[in-house]
This record gives C-alpha cells, sequence and structure tokens, in this order.
C-alpha cells in the first residue's frame, strides 16, 4: 500500500515530531518494509543520496519543534519514502522495460519538490543557528544539482534556469497588471475575490518596500561539512497514518493526483508529471512502455471526482475549490459552472490548432477570460491551458506571443496557479518575450516576472534564467510602462541576497542613479527603494559609492518628499555602517544638517534611521 498521510498533516500543517518520525523511518531504512538501507543495483547510488540528504533535515526540525506546526512540505518527504521503497525493489531481471527510466524521472521529480520545500520556509520566523542555516543552504545545493543530473525537470529550455550556481502610475489606462494583480501582495497569500481590484505597479513597490534589513531575515549560508547523526527521535509517537489508496496516486510522481489526464494506452497521471515526462522527450507511457499514438492528454473526470469525495471526507484541503462541476464561492456556497468548464476546455483545445488565426482568436479569448475573474483563472488553469501557452511564447508571432504572456500574467495572479506555471518551464520562454518581443509583450513579460517571484523559491530560479539583465535593459529603455514594470519585479528579486550580485553586474546601479537625475522625477521613489534592498550587498555598496550617488543622496534628504527622504536615509546609513572613509564623506558634503531636521519632521523610519547616522557622525568626530 502507499505510504500513510496522517490527516492532520495534508494541508502542509505537520508538526515537527511528525516530520523527523518520518526522516527517522527513511534514514534508518524503515521504508515499506524494504529494507532500503541495505539496498544494492542500478538505483543504489540515487537511494544512498536522498537518504544521506533527507537525514540532513533533521537539525532545522528539531531547531523549529517547540514552534508547532511546521510550514515545511511534508508531501515532498511522503514522496521521497514512496520512491525509495520503489527503487529498492527494482530488479533489472523481472521489472516491465523502461521501469528504471520511470524511476530515475521520479527521483527527478522527488529532489525538486524536496529544495522547493526547503525554500518555502519562512526562516526568519524561527530563531534557526548560524550552523544549521548553512546546513539548508547545502542541502538545497545538492538538491538543486541532483535535480540538474537527473536531467530537465519540465522541459530542456527549464534546465537552463536551473543550471546555474546558488547564490543565495505614468502607465497608459489598457496595462492589463494594473486590472489583474488583484490578488497579489508581497506579504499576502491568495485571495478569492470575483471583483478584480485596480492594484498599480508603482503602489505595489512603495507597499512591498520597508527597508533592506527586513529582507535579509532568511539569507542563509553556502558552506558547511555534511556530519550530521540523527539523534533525539526515539521519543516521537507516530501518529496513526491515513492511507491514500493506490489509484489516487500519479505512478510518476507518487502523490494523491489533484488534475488526473488519461493517455493515449488508457493510464491515467497528473498533468504537470505526465506533460513534464512528455517535455523530456519521452514518446512511451511511463506504466505499460507502450509506445503513445498522440499526446493528448484527456481529464479524468471519474477520478477526479472519486479523488475529490475521499479529500472531503477526510477533510483534505483542494486547491481550487473545483469538485464535479462545481466551484466553491467565498461564502462557502457552490456555484455550477459546468458549462463554463466545456467551454473553456473547446477554447483550450482550440489553442493547438493548426489553423493560426484560429488559435489567435482562441488565445486572444483566453486572455479576456483570463482576465475578468478568479473563477476563470481557476478553470482555464484546470483545463490545462498553461502548458499550451508556454508553447506559444516561442511561435514566432507578434500577436499569439503577446496574447499568450499577458493570459500567463492573468493567471498567475491566482496562487496555485503559479506553482503549474513554473512546473510547465515558463521561465526560459518569458525571458526570451522579454529581450525580444513587442515593448506590450515585453512589459507584460515583466510583470509576469514580478507576479511569479512573490513565492521566494521563484526568486531563485528566475534570477539564474538571465531574466535580470533583460529586465535591466527594460528598465534603461523600455516605455515609461515598461520601465515599471522592470522596477518592480527588479525589485522584488533583489530580496533574494544572491540576485543583488547579478543586478550590479547588469549595470542597474547606473540606470538608477539616471534614474534619480531625471530632471522628469517621475521614477525616483522606485529607484530609491531597488537601491535601499542592494545598499547592504557588499558588491551593490561599491558600485554605488563609485557610481557617486552619495551627493544626489545627500541632496534628496533636502529637497525630497517624506518618502524620498525615508529610502535616501536608509541608504545612507547602509553605505556608512562600519565604512569610516563614507561616513567623512557624508561629514563633509553637510549631510548632518539635513539629518537633523529628518529627525525632527520625517516619518518615523527616516527618524530612526536620520538619529543612527548622525550618532555614527558624532562617534566619528570624537576620533
Amino acid at each position: 500500500m502507499a505510504g500513510g498521510l496522517a490527516s492532520s498533516q495534508q494541508g502542509g500543517d505537520a508538526s515537527p515530531a511528525f516530520l523527523l518520525r518520518l526522516i527517522l523511518d527513511v534514514v534508518s531504512g524503515n521504508v515499506g518494509g524494504s529494507g532500503n538501507a541495505h539496498v544494492n543495483g542500478m538505483f543504489k547510488r540515487d537511494c544512498t543520496d536522498l537518504v544521506r540528504r533527507i537525514a540532513l533535515f533533521t537539525h532545522l526540525l528539531e531547531e523549529i519543534r517547540d514552534f508547532g506546526p511546521s510550514d515545511f512540505d511534508h508531501v515532498a518527504l511522503q514522496a521521497a519514502k514512496r520512491l525509495l521503497s520503489l527503487a529498492s525493489a527494482y530488479n533489472s531481471n523481472n521489472s516491465p522495460d523502461g521501469a528504471a527510466k520511470k524511476i530515475s524521472f521520479q527521483f527527478q521529480c522527488v529532489t525538486w519538490k524536496l529544495e522547493k520545500a526547503l525554500g518555502k520556509i519562512p526562516y526568519d520566523q524561527y530563531q534557526i543557528s548560524e550552523e544549521v542555516q548553512e546546513q539548508v543552504s547545502l542541502v538545497r545545493a545538492q538538491l538543486r544539482r541532483a535535480t540538474e543530473r537527473y536531467g530537465s525537470l519540465n522541459s530542456r529550455k527549464f534546465s537552463n534556469a536551473l543550471s546555474q550556481p546558488l547564490e543565495k502610475e505614468c502607465g497608459s489606462a489598457n496595462h492589463e497588471i494594473s486590472a489583474k494583480l488583484d490578488s497579489v501582495s508581497v506579504n499576502c497569500g491568495p485571495q478569492r475575490n470575483d471583483a478584480d481590484q485596480e492594484t498599480k505597479i508603482l503602489e505595489r513597490v512603495k507597499n512591498s518596500s520597508t527597508s533592506s534589513e527586513v529582507c535579509q531575515s532568511n539569507e542563509i549560508g553556502s558552506k558547511v561539512q555534511e556530519n550530521v547523526a540523527i539523534k533525539g527521535t526515539e521519543e516521537i509517537k507516530k501518529p496513526d497514518p491515513l492511507v491514500i489508496p493506490d489509484d489516487f496516486l500519479c505512478p510518476i510522481s507518487l502523490e494523491l493526483m489533484r488534475d488526473p489526464v488519461i493517455v493515449a494506452t488508457g493510464q491515467t497521471y497528473e498533468r504537470s508529471y505526465i506533460q513534464r515526462w512528455i517535455d523530456c522527450g519521452n514518446l512511451t507511457c511511463p506504466k505499460t512502455q507502450q509506445k503513445l499514438e498522440n499526446f493528448t492528454l484527456t481529464p479524468n473526470y471519474v477520478l477526479r471526482s472519486l479523488i475529490s469525495q475521499w479529500c472531503t471526507k477526510h477533510n483534505i484541503e483542494q486547491p481550487s475549490g473545483l469538485t464535479n462541476g462545481r466551484l466553491k464561492k467565498s461564502d462557502g456556497s457552490f456555484r455550477d459552472v459546468s458549462g463554463d468548464m466545456a467551454a473553456i476546455q473547446a477554447l483550450v483545445s482550440k489553442l493547438s490548432s493548426r489553423c493560426l488565426e484560429e488559435r489567435r482568436a482562441a488565445v486572444a479569448e483566453i486572455r479576456s477570460l483570463s482576465k475578468r475573474s478568479t473563477d476563470n483563472r481557476i478553470l482555464i488553469a484546470d483545463a490545462g491551458a498553461i502548458p499550451v501557452l508556454v508553447n506559444l511564447l516561442t511561435i514566432d508571432d507578434g500577436s499569439l506571443q503577446e496574447h499568450a504572456v499577458t493570459s500567463i500574467l492573468n493567471l498567475s495572479i491566482y496562487e496555485n496557479n503559479k506553482s503549474l506555471i513554473m512546473l510547465a518551464g515558463a521561465i526560459p520562454s518569458i525571458v526570451q518575450v522579454l529581450r525580444a518581443g513587442s515593448m506590450e509583450a515585453r512589459e507584460n513579460a515583466a510583470a509576469t516576472l514580478f507576479s511569479l517571484s512573490l513565492a521566494d523559491e521563484n526568486k531563485i530560479i528566475i534570477g539564474a534564467s538571465g531574466a535580470i539583465p533583460a529586465l535591466v535593459d527594460l528598465l534603461q529603455h523600455g516605455s515609461v510602462r515598461g520601465k515599471k514594470d522592470a522596477a518592480t519585479a527588479l525589485f522584488n528579486l533583489c530580496i533574494y541576497q544572491g540576485n543583488k550580485g547579478r543586478a550590479v553586474r547588469a549595470g542597474i546601479i547606473s540606470a538608477l542613479l539616471k534614474m534619480l537625475t531625471d530632471s522628469r522625477n517621475c521614477m525616483v521613489d522606485e529607484a530609491l527603494t531597488i537601491l535601499s534592498v542592494l545598499a547592504n550587498n557588499h558588491d551593490a555598496k561599491a558600485a554605488i559609492v563609485k557610481a557617486s550617488t552619495i551627493p544626489v543622496l545627500i541632496d534628496l534628504l533636502r529637497t525630497g518628499l517624506p518618502r524620498n527622504k525615508e529610502n535616501a536615509a536608509a541608504i545612507l546609513l547602509s553605505l556608512c555602517k562600519r565604512d569610516p572613509e563614507n561616513l567623512g564623506c557624508i561629514s563633509r558634503l553637510g549631510a548632518a544638517i539635513p539629518l537633523t531636521e529628518l529627525t525632527k519632521s520625517g516619518t518615523e523610519r527616516a527618524k530612526r534611521k536620520a538619529t543612527s547616522l548622525l550618532e555614527h557622525l558624532r562617534k566619528l568626530q570624537q576620533h
């Protein structure tokens, strides 16, 4: 039978004790009675490496065990446990042809999910020691390299986004992001609201900026030796498991299916995983090894209904709230959407039509529908539109590109769709549109990267994909709207420490300085917001000083708007901390007078920064 899942653990709300027991099962070889600790054969190294990396999770969970339910996604660990059982039982002599290839693909999927699970933990909420933070960084780097070794995760293109080394409104009225990001916030999760709210990108930059020190709380180190002992878990009680029926598990991911689809051989898989299998160039059915006569994925509505009923019975959350053709509304009641589902499915099928005009009409309608409501975003994604839309991004047709990238942007507003877009390998294609598309397509590509980058683990993938130089180019040479979209995306990406160096190397400092000194004065706020995030990075700090930005910042202390003064003071404080040379520079330029004024009339944050800077200046004078 499938590995157990306690019902209380289903929503990603597992206790550290539960997770520690699960890890102990894996490490000790107690996986389905298979004794995987002594596995031999083709997958010995894979199993050994996976077990060793999972063992390194132990110290992290021990440190957060007193905080109650953990944010760690236990489903990834359950999938790893099932995979180890499967791999340990593999025998090349009596296993069907192609079984080894499928297991290898499953290792690829599991390692990626484990790395993603580690990325989702809000490290700033826990008092985690520096040593354990370094261990986490090491494990994530190892898992990422392992994913690369197993091959392209989603498609050949997506491997480029993962193959880089780890480094942790002036716009026009028809700008769709202002009407689309109705449920996206830097500090908020998904919301269900049928009425789209107008949200300007400029406001998003302002509201998401506090200070650079807030952004650093979950940055972690990069080196430590792999020397971890499993301890302190013997006393943990093992919860009564809830066994998932075998027929509900995807044969590839070994996880509960949410969107089961039938392939040409009649076998059923989770849509995103079988799509990845096909995108990797596999032409056979993973389970039967028969050649797939076509690559049509037909929704298995009967099985989906059974899974939905089982989830409801066992109080397991379902991502979209879509059940038996009915969509759950915010008040808890259900709305019949079976008619809408049929219409959208027909529309999605036309996205693959051989007739170019039919495809253009279909993608334009998808764009329009995805703009209107959250319900439409759920139904369009449920119909399997996302992988097809991603494929349209690479077609040499400006109209198709614009509609496709904007549709993806609209769909990304709904939180659960973000992971589907990432799983479809969208990032490299979006970056290509950002580099070479029409101006409207480039603007909406930048806005899409911003929306996707709200998930912390996506910041790393997007940063490694080559997106940052393309965004800096748009920041310098784009339309007013494009510059604002690029600024918003760059701000969010640079929250992650590893992306700051990339931004500096791409020439962002000179671009921001030009924005600060532009006589039209329309993007000073955005420039200061990004600089406030960059200023505590060593390379960025050196580049900011070299570009003669300090005099400009001091001038803004005197003449800027209250928020400009606040950010200017914050940037100067970051530049001058533990740097007597920079401190002496601002002293010679007469910063003390505007700083003193700021302590009296500035915002609360401005007063704190100005007071701290003045204290540093006094200490400098005393020496």
